[in-house]
């Protein structure tokens, strides 16, 4: 059976523009008072500035932590000998939905400041606490009161179910 083999060929306007593409200023304005954009500033935000008129913007996916990082060498006292009770999301830096419960854990970790201390621990790096838990696959959150492990939520979970789990040990 013969084989037929199709070719397109783009058209001359498309051509010429493949060839010769526009400079990236074209895409600006030549007014250089028109917009200006500074970055970053300390807290995350850009500065957006459109003829004298000032906003700031706040980036979506800057990391701004209010959970702190634990490790190996920090574990014993930031979370077995705190007075407080602590929550651990332990998670992989290639695990999508870990990052989706990091939003989650700041989020709480802000909410419940002087209340409850939130980590956050990578398995990656420090997989002899992960394995100490049987920590097999993550995300996972554990929460301790007295240095003794009370509650578990594992996998990604709507805010609510880590909420009620901090509740539980709050009233324990």
């Amino acid at each position: 059976m013969a084989s037929s083999s199709t070719s397109v060929i783009p058209s001359s306007h498309l051509a010429t523009k493949l060839a010769n593409p526009p400079a990236i200023s074209s895409y600006f304005s030549s007014n250089p008072n028109s917009l200006n954009i500074s970055f970053p500033l300390k807290n995350g935000s850009f500065k957006l500035r459109r003829n004298a008129t000032s906003i700031t913007l706040k980036t979506l996916f800057a990391h701004d932590p209010k959970a702190a990082m634990v490790t190996k060498d920090t574990w014993e006292k930031s979370v077995m000998n705190s007075d407080a009770p602590v929550l651990v999301e332990f998670y992989a830096s290639w695990c999508g939905p870990c990052m989706m419960v990091h939003r989650i854990i700041n989020e709480i970790a802000s909410e419940y400041a002087g209340r409850v201390s939130c980590f956050i621990l990578n398995t990656d790096t420090d997989f002899p606490v992960a394995e100490v838990y049987k920590i097999m696959a993550v995300p996972v959150v554990l929460l301790f009161k007295n240095g003794e492990k009370k509650e578990s939520v594992v996998g990604t979970m709507p805010k609510e179910y880590y909420i009620a789990a901090i509740e539980r040990i709050l009233k324990s």
